[in-house]
């Protein structure tokens, strides 16, 4: 039986693998626009590589080829999606490719913005350029598969986050550490990848968090922090409030309350009344499109067992990273039962996509 033979030689998987590595370096960290690797090689050697700016500009292929030391004319580029070909805030990077006198070009995946879909291919092979697509059009695919639901969806990809202890606490009083310093940097660095985090009021006045990141040399990378604040009842002594500034922090509410309304204001808050639903709720869904306009295209929830169970059961998670430590914690004093277990296990049952140790912990990674 004939094998179909794969047109494409080690060499340039190759490429493209180092191209997706450096994509997924910059994952998170690029605004509203995907996060694109791109390598530039002539002659069987490397003499540049571009990644997408943070906040998403310049793009990949300008900053290799403004980076490269060498010539650019004649040499092959490798891009993980397909290069942008309108003017936006920034000149198209088929302008600056066809300039370059690169004369040949791979990339993974079509773009899914209409304004580029499948028109870079022709633009290029109409200047003698010569274009291959398809490229690890599989690794290409997953890598950008947030990217899809930010252009298809108008909403954030959403990542849940929770730890519990042996006995499925998630809050016990006078026990303010559940999982190790393994299972906390892998939290920061969840922290550093997203562009805002969210939380509830309840949360926040009874664990007073700091929702920063935390790792050495990122703390720059902080995301925005956004809560849900039905009736302003945020703690106005709590290290939210202290450390708010200005496009640092959202607070979703439905309050009359004119006087903290004020004091809110005076500390730069972004405040965005909203309407509840019938169960006297927020519309997740309407928060998270608010969200996207706002700019937000990746999102972490770190919320208590309530917002927790309603984002898992309104099905808007779309990866979820559960903690699960070896302590036992105390239920004598006031505490809170992680209640959404079997939940989470028979809605993601067959997209589980990973479990491991972690430090002293164990960690489950769902995805949908």
């Amino acid at each position: 039986m004939s094998t179909k033979k794969d047109k494409f030689s080690l060499k340039d998987k190759n490429y493209m693998r180092l191209a997706l590595n450096l994509a997924r370096a910059r994952n998170g960290l690029t605004g509203e626009n995907p996060s694109v690797g791109c390598v530039i090689v002539k002659n069987d050697k490397i003499i540049s590589i571009g990644q997408t700016g943070y906040n998403g500009r310049p793009h990949a292929e300008y900053n290799a080829i403004k980076n490269s030391l060498e010539k650019i004319n004649g040499s092959k580029m490798y891009v993980t999606l397909e290069p942008c070909n309108h003017y936006g805030k920034t000149p198209p990077c088929t302008k600056i490719i066809i300039q370059s006198g690169i004369n040949e070009i791979y990339y993974s995946i079509d773009d899914i913005d209409k304004k580029v879909k499948g028109k870079s291919f022709k633009i290029l092979s109409n200047k003698n350029i010569k274009v291959t697509k398809g490229l690890l059009k599989e690794e290409a695919k997953i890598f950008y598969k947030p990217y899809k639901i930010n252009r298809i969806n108008k909403l954030p990809y959403v990542i849940g986050k929770i730890a519990i202890s042996k006995n499925k606490v998630i809050y016990s009083e006078g026990n303010n550490k559940i999982t190790d310093r393994v299972s906390d940097k892998l939290t920061h660095y969840l922290r550093f990848k997203n562009d805002a985090l969210l939380i509830s009021s309840k949360t926040l006045n009874i664990d007073d968090p700091q929702l920063n990141c935390r790792l050495k040399g990122f703390e720059k990378f902080s995301p925005i922090r956004v809560i849900l604040d039905k009736n302003l009842k945020i703690d106005l002594k709590s290290n939210i409030f202290k450390s708010a500034k200005k496009n640092n922090t959202i607070i979703f509410h439905n309050s009359s309350n004119t006087l903290k309304t004020k004091i809110l204001k005076k500390r730069h808050i972004n405040l965005i009344k909203m309407k509840h639903s019938k169960y006297n709720q927020f519309d997740l869904k309407t928060v998270l499109k608010k969200l996207y306009k706002l700019g937000v295209r990746n999102l972490l929830v770190e919320g208590g067992d309530d917002l927790t169970k309603n984002f898992i059961k309104s099905r808007l998670i779309n990866q979820f990273y559960l903690f699960k430590s070896t302590k036992i914690l105390s239920k004598s004093k006031k505490h809170v039962i992680f209640t959404s277990l079997n939940i989470l296990n028979k809605i993601y049952s067959k997209k589980l996509k990973f479990n491991s140790k972690l430090g002293k912990d164990t960690i489950t990674i769902y995805k949908r």
